[in-house]
């Protein structure tokens, strides 16, 4: 029988969430079933709910950066034990029988990859997510998060961590790539660190100079502002890689001028308004326009290892259950470096 756990719940696009309940199912055989302890808020948290990318059926729990300590397997688990640190990221199953679930790549799942919230499960029910006291998922989705990852920062990797590292190993970032990171937000910022640990030399891009001191203290090697025009006058051809990180619509003409000879912008942030751009800016530098989407199992487990290996967390903001809808605002104004974790013993209480 499904049983009734404690939740932050959305009751439409427009009213405040608030505390109520939420079912998860019994664990099967091949389930794990999470204590959640901590877990991040996102912006595509807000999205979803707002409807700015499509109608939601509500009540709805979102939040897909999720860590906790594992509570009870079934009987055919063989990678996790009760008592082990492990995470949750943006995907709770796929088919993992077409060609790209073949490949590592569950994120693209051509039959359609399920969301940690929102989506339809394979029993017909709508996703619930880790703004909640515990879950339950299949092994397969199911991460191990290292001792060395400070617990309480740990969860925004398995959503801002994986979102920025797959294009930047995707593209090769490293010793001898120039990469520019567009935005220093929840995403931007773990751009910066991981893209400075692979040994990219980084710049940073954001719209004012406020957030100059933090940027060369997280590892940029530069720091402009893009609000000058000058900006994009000096920077001309100078990029190997661009990391867009932010969730609003930008003069993509304009930073994709700023790329070197068959250079990529690669878009991670998902703006909910459309952008366009001039097929003769990509024609005058063999210059490419490209998107991104988290990561595979795989991949996301090497991540995770990776920022262990490097000493890098997420910079957080530690925030209590009933402090949400406060931290949700907050976000919506840019104020706060640079991700929010919801201390889910908050909601236990």
């Amino acid at each position: 029988m499904p049983i009734s756990i404690p939740a932050i719940v959305a009751s439409s696009a427009t009213d405040p969430l608030f505390t109520g309940t939420i079912e998860r199912r019994d664990v099967g055989a091949k389930d794990v079933r999470i204590d959640i302890r901590w877990a991040g808020i996102c912006h595509s948290d807000i999205h979803t709910v707002q409807g700015d990318w499509g109608p939601q059926q509500y009540p709805l729990t979102v939040g897909h950066e999720i860590v906790g300590t594992v509570a009870e397997v079934g009987s055919d688990v063989t990678k996790f034990a009760v008592g082990d640190r492990v995470g949750v990221g943006c995907l709770v199953n796929s088919c993992g029988e077409c060609t790209n679930c073949a490949a590592g790549e569950e994120q693209y799942c051509l039959n359609g990859a399920i969301g940690t919230y929102g989506a339809k499960d394979v029993d017909g029910t709508i996703t619930q997510g880790g703004y909640a006291t515990s879950v339950v998922v299949t092994e397969h989705f199911v991460l191990r998060v290292p001792e060395a990852i400070p617990y309480e920062k740990a969860a925004p990797l398995l959503c801002a961590g994986i979102t920025t590292y797959s294009p930047l190993r995707h593209w090769n970032a490293g010793p001898g790539k120039k990469v520019a990171v567009i935005g220093l937000g929840g995403l931007g910022h773990m751009a910066l660190k991981i893209a400075h640990a692979m040994g990219a030399e980084v710049t940073v891009l954001s719209r004012s100079n406020s957030k100059r001191e933090d940027a060369l203290k997280l590892g940029a090697d530069h720091y402009y502002a893009t609000e000058d025009k000058e900006t994009f006058r000096t920077l001309r051809g100078t990029f190997d890689l661009i990391i867009n990180s932010v969730s609003a619509a930008i003069d993509l003409d304009a930073h994709l001028k700023l790329l070197a000879l068959n250079g990529t912008l690669v878009n991670v942030g998902a703006p909910a308004e459309p952008m366009s751009v001039s097929a003769g800016t990509l024609i005058g530098g063999r210059r490419s326009f490209a998107g991104s989407n988290i990561g595979g199992i795989a991949e996301t487990q090497e991540m995770l290892d990776f920022c262990a290996e490097h000493g890098i967390a997420p910079e957080v903001e530690i925030t209590s259950a009933d402090q949400v809808n406060e931290a949700w605002a907050r976000v919506l104004a840019s104020d706060v470096r640079y991700r929010f974790v919801i201390d889910i013993d908050t909601l236990k209480g």
